[in-house]
């Protein structure tokens, strides 16, 4: 039964997410789709595409699909890359790596990427040129504090992880070019299309009428006949062997790609008739709001409690009523009867209306049927689609294999034998830059006094999970493949939703995501370069998740071992009387995780803790580290982050050794360090 609200209530919210998706994709190539009589096949200048993608799976079909077409006809001219978005799928830096690695495999580096949504200050100006931040309703009125309304909506294992790797196939498939996200530098795309554009609407109730059915799965597996429809496939295949449930079929459909050949025929035709939907024009406008229409509840931060709403807006307009809070929202609960969102008829779904509130746009209701009778698949836009991704035009100049033909996968591993190894140490880290630069220090160790028996990460601290990778390529670069990785829980101790576990609060996460470097997924300066391919490696991040994690995947084998999986794995190989002594250098979660509930097995194992977190001032004018949080003066990042699993930690009966804030920084600051390294 629970099993089934869970998949449940991820589809209800795959189907929100995807309706902001769809909402702010809509075609965005309206950029060059003029509407008036059919377009003129016979003229010299292509019709040019801006395209505004989350970097989602589905994105990268829709990018794959329009670099294939006919260049004379169709010229994509620039990405706006809006993964800096909360309610978008992916992070910035990862998404824009993944687009530039596709533009390099398909020769298109001329095709330039901006990343979308600026930030904005306290009185509410918006800063033109910085991408990467949350929305504007989720900056106001403090840009570091306000709830992940957005971003619950993205479930931890399985979701930001898996859709900024990609499920771990970028990597292991597409070659890599020269061009790399630069957090400050990467161009920005702040101008936005304003209103008087005639706007194509393809609403969920259309893109529903497209699943990707099995005749199409299994059909495009026949059909690969290039490297961009190897890479989709692979990538939809991975979709479908991770998928929560096994209704893949039932409920994974054709969104955005159906929409960029919606926009594509109207290109090619007008909007006279479209060759793959069936289209009306409505009057519509957007209801964020309850009944009546209009009056404001105090949960919009542009609006309440101001005497001038923030940015021009309107009291009347889209934005003054009922902003979501999170799935939980009394506004918007689940009805048990028909699984629906209560209020969310109301608010944000797309209302038919009449008066001066209406705008006419030409909505998309339904896929049309295949006109083939002889052809299997079901719709007129799956046979384009594989028709377009395995036309030898506009190929792909290589992939990674044949990027560099002497590629194999290899373990490397440091031989050991006749070596005697030091005290056994299990490393804990979230992945910030001063971890990385932790990691190498103990490497660098000799053998004989440390021995590193595993990493254990915390998705918890500083960087997204999917940094996770960097760990792989630096044990790979260091001859230490051998030793294994664990991934902890995304969200902080008692922070998960009680419906939809793996769905969090982010009500700790929140005050670091939020501060702009890290929120565009940058985490550390390691994922910035080019990834070095001389030297390929075999151990490496992949979506297929544990068992634990109720993986649906064909190939339990591969998966992601998860935090508690290696530390048993690690007590197992301990010879007798040993005992482990483990370092901490993030937020406790995962060692909370060992030792509850009072598992005196796990601390009978462990030598000593040492732990680089808390604030002990002996002065009332020595301040903490949270610096997001402007009313929280004295915390220290690594408790403030999982203050629940820092209670559990320093109240057992661990052998603990605290490094705090002070003594920190006595040391030397970070700064200063580099200036010496220099």
């Amino acid at each position: 039964m629970i099993r089934q609200e869970i998949k449940e209530e991820m589809l209800l919210v795959r189907k929100k997410s995807t309706a902001i998706t769809i909402a702010t994709l809509i075609l965005l190539l309206a950029a060059g789709c003029f509407r008036g009589g059919l377009a003129d096949s016979q003229q010299s200048n292509p019709r040019r595409i801006l395209m505004d993608a989350d970097v989602n799976v589905d994105d990268v079909l829709v990018l794959l699909y329009l670099l294939k077409l006919n260049r004379s006809e169709f010229s994509l001219e620039q990405l706006k890359n809006c993964a800096g978005h909360a309610n978008a799928w992916s992070n910035a830096s990862h998404s824009v790596n993944h687009i530039y690695d596709i533009l390099f495999m398909m020769g298109r580096d001329d095709v330039a990427v901006g990343v979308g949504v600026g930030g904005i200050t306290g009185d509410g100006t918006i800063l033109p040129d910085v991408g990467g931040y949350l929305p504007l309703i989720e900056q106001v009125p403090n840009r570091f504090t306000n709830s992940f309304s957005f971003l619950q909506s993205i479930p931890g294992l399985g979701g930001r992880l898996s859709i900024d790797s990609n499920y771990a196939i970028r990597k292991a498939f597409l070659p890599q070019g020269t061009r790399r996200y630069y957090p400050h530098r990467q161009p920005t795309a702040q101008q936005v299309i304003h209103s008087g554009i005639a706007v194509t609407l393809v609403p969920l109730d259309a893109t529903n009428t497209i699943p990707i059915t099995e005749e199409f799965f299994n059909t495009f597996e026949q059909m690969q006949s290039t490297h961009e429809a190897q890479y989709c496939f692979q990538s939809l295949k991975m979709v479908r062997d991770t998928w929560v449930g096994g209704s893949f079929h039932t409920n994974y459909y054709m969104w955005d790609s159906f929409a960029s050949g919606v926009a594509v025929s109207m290109m090619r035709n007008g909007d006279k008739w479209n060759e793959f939907a069936e289209m009306k024009y409505m009057n519509i406008t957007v209801i964020t709001s309850d009944e009546p229409y209009g009056i404001t509840d105090g949960s919009n931060p542009m609006f309440d409690q101001l005497a001038t709403p923030k940015f021009k807006l309107t009291k009347d307009g889209v934005h003054s009523c009922h902003v979501q809070t999170g799935l939980r929202d009394p506004f918007c609960t689940s009805d048990s009867n028909t699984r629906k969102c209560k209020a969310f008829e109301q608010d944000g779904s797309t209302a038919v209306v009449n008066g001066s509130k209406a705008v006419p746009v030409l909505v998309v209701t339904k896929a049309k049927p295949n006109q083939d009778s002889e052809n299997p698949l079901d719709k007129q836009f799956f046979a384009s689609f594989l028709n377009v991704l395995n036309d030898p035009q506009q190929s792909a100049r290589f992939n990674l294999t044949e990027q560099f033909p002497y590629y194999r996968q290899a373990l490397c591993t440091p031989d050991l034998r006749g070596r005697e190894l030091g005290k056994p140490v299990v490393f804990d880290m979230d992945m910030s830059a001063g971890d990385f630069l932790t990691l190498f220090y103990l490497l660098k160790v000799p053998i004989e006094e440390i021995h590193i028996k595993a990493i254990l990460v915390s998705p918890t601290g500083w960087a997204n999970a999917a940094t996770i990778d960097v760990i792989y390529d630096l044990l790979h670069m260091m001859d230490r493949d051998d030793i294994p990785v664990g991934l902890g829980r995304f969200y902080a101790t008692n922070q998960t939703d009680p419906v939809m576990p793996i769905t969090g609060e982010c009500k700790y996460t929140k005050a670091n995501t939020t501060w702009k470097r890290w929120s565009v997924g940058l985490g550390h300066p390691l994922w910035i370069g080019p990834r070095p391919a001389s030297k390929p490696q075999k151990v490496k991040f992949t979506a297929k998740t544990s068992v634990k994690a109720q993986s649906t995947t064909e190939n339990p084998d591969l998966r992601q071992p998860l935090a508690l999986e290696v530390w048993d794995s690690v007590v197992k190989s301990l010879t007798p009387g040993s005992k482990i002594t483990v370092l901490t250098n993030g937020p406790l979660t995962n060692l909370a995780d060992i030792i509850q509930p009072n598992n005196n097995s796990a601390i009978s194992v462990i030598q000593e803790v040492y732990i680089v977190g808390g604030h002990i001032s002996r002065t009332n004018t020595d301040e903490g580290n949270v610096f997001t949080i402007p009313s929280n003066r004295y915390a220290e990042f690594n408790m403030f982050l999982d203050p629940l699993a820092a209670k559990t930690v320093l109240s057992s009966n661990l052998n603990v050794t605290l490094v705090p804030l002070t003594v920190q920084r006595s040391v030397s600051s970070f700064t200063e360090f580099l200036k010496k390294k220099g």
